[in-house]
């Protein structure tokens, strides 16, 4: 249960990344509230995951779905750059995370 609050916390960091850069420097009122929910949603979902989990693979399979989901949703729906390298290394970046959350050890 807590991977699976890992997983949906790094789901809501990259909400959170991508309604910071559509807040345009927290100037526009709607995309701003939403990076804060997400936010908040995602810093809460992480620490109960805590509470069973090592620190240093859960915080690193966080960050790998926030960076790669946003990495992905830049170049499907923000007119982000593809190209192949791009590609694989988020590739890499999803093996690497799936990789940590089977090393992953509860408490």
């Amino acid at each position: 249960m807590a991977w699976l609050l890992v997983v949906l916390a790094g789901f809501l960091e990259t909400g959170f990344a991508v309604c910071l850069k559509l807040s345009h420097g927290f100037t526009r009122l709607w995309p701003t509230v939403a990076f804060a929910i997400f936010a908040l949603g995602s810093f809460g979902l992480l620490t109960l995951a805590l509470r069973k989990l090592d620190v240093g693979p859960a915080y690193a399979v966080w960050t790998g779905i926030g960076a790669a989901g946003t990495a992905v949703y830049g170049m499907v729906f923000l007119g982000d750059v593809v190209s192949t390298l791009k590609i694989v290394s988020i590739s890499l970046v999803i093996i690497g995370v799936i990789g940590l959350q089977l090393s992953g050890s509860s408490h």
